[in-house]
């Protein structure tokens, strides 16, 4: 996800309005858009359970360090921020079927950036970390893509993400573990949903033990893991409208200082509940030319047994494509990909999934929920993502 030119502004305008505690943007309806606290602290949500307290994001102002190969991922203690690192985010997408049997798509992401700015400044109101939360659901039956997004600094106890324990917050949204499972509120003008995430997996280390290469040079590289098969119950809201859905979801966690080289034009990604109980993460970074820079996938059997397969065994191939009438982008929405000995391909649950989140994070990319098949069966089914076919995306 493209942060640099969106982390400028943001600071820019933090900085100009440092009287208030946060400065956030919300926008809702079709065509918009992958932590640390200073009080390590989420408000409790009106009307709903008690928030737990988590230990506070200590105020760092030493370079990142590099992702490096080796390092143990410990749980739950890596399901928390980890404010040393550049970026970090924690998303889940999933497919649910509402009560009337009607299919739907859903994401949530918070993303947390550490900004180049002088940590050791004293005032609540320095921005040592900015939050950034998309959510949307696709509505097939309606065409349409509901999303919104916010930014806001972490100040004050207002954003956030805890060290220790999944807990991120902008406000009254937010994504935190509780017990086994998962819970996000998300609620925007004309949209919503409160979701119950149950874990029925452990997390899936991708890559070398949760060390994973973007690119031939070592140092791109994010630590990151799956929680595949997540259980959801929950409501959803359309304009005044809720209703009860249950379904599966994917959840991602990656960390890192520098995540893409400069040969790096963007990616294709995507995460698949597999029907038999199985798990597929593939993706590939791509160059300006649209050629291979970098591929990886894992794939996890039901018995939990898992292998992971690098350049050379990943193949992502476009279909069909499908152009924009708002920016004008060709994102190919159709693909044939191939993992070790299997050929899957992907289609979406609709072509328009595509995400403006350019006043949050500085891109345009297409996030939908996609079918699988492997010959003429059904295989599964997740999200797809698509980066860089409009401008090269930037990390910081």
């Amino acid at each position: 996800m493209s942060f640099a030119p969106a982390v400028l502004c943001a600071l820019a305008l933090l900085g100009a309005a440092a009287a208030h505690a946060q400065a956030t943007h919300e926008q809702a309806g079709a065509g918009l858009g992958r932590g640390a606290s200073a009080t390590g602290t989420a408000p409790a949500v009106r009307g709903g359970p008690p928030v737990a307290t988590a230990t506070p994001v200590p105020i760092q102002s030493r370079p990142s360090p590099d992702v490096v190969p080796g390092r143990v991922l410990r749980f739950p203690e890596d399901e928390g921020a980890h404010p040393d690192f550049r970026t970090e985010w924690w998303y889940i997408t999933g497919w649910l079927t509402t009560e009337d049997g009607k299919p739907l798509g859903f994401q949530v992401t918070f993303f947390r950036v550490r900004p180049d700015v002088e940590e050791r400044n004293p005032s609540a109101f320095t921005p040592r970390h900015l939050v950034i939360a998309h959510a949307a659901v696709s509505d097939p039956e309606r065409g349409r893509l509901y999303a919104t997004e916010r930014i806001a600094r972490d100040a004050l106890g207002l954003a956030g993400a805890s060290v220790g324990r999944t807990q991120a917050w902008i406000r009254d949204w937010r994504l935190e573990s509780r017990g086994n499972a998962y819970y996000t509120r998300i609620q925007a003008e004309d949209f919503g949903y409160e979701l119950t995430l149950e874990r029925t997996q452990p997390p899936m280390l991708n890559g070398e033990a949760g060390y994973s290469r973007k690119g031939p040079d070592p140092r791109s590289a994010s630590y990151y893991y799956s929680v595949p098969q997540l259980r959801v119950s929950g409501t959803v809201r359309r304009g005044e409208r809720t209703v009860r859905v249950t379904g599966t979801a994917w959840l991602d966690q990656e960390w890192s200082t520098a995540y893409l080289d400069d040969a790096a034009q963007g990616w294709d990604w995507m995460g698949i509940n597999l029907v038999d109980g199985s798990a597929l993460m593939a993706f590939r970074i791509r160059t300006a030319e649209g050629r291979e820079h970098w591929a990886a996938a894992t794939l996890r059997a039901p018995d939990g047994t898992q292998r992971t397969f690098g350049p050379g065994e990943v193949e992502f191939v476009p279909g069909r494509a499908w152009r924009s009438p708002r920016t004008n982008i060709v994102w190919p929405v159709e693909w044939s990909v191939q993992v070790g000995e299997r050929r899957f391909t992907v289609r979406p649950m609709m072509d328009d999934q595509e995400k403006d989140a350019r006043v949050s994070t500085g891109i345009v990319y297409w996030e939908g929920a996609v079918t699988l098949g492997e010959g003429a069966a059904s295989a599964g089914r997740g999200y797809l993502e698509l980066t860089g076919y409009g401008e090269q995306l930037r990390l910081p």
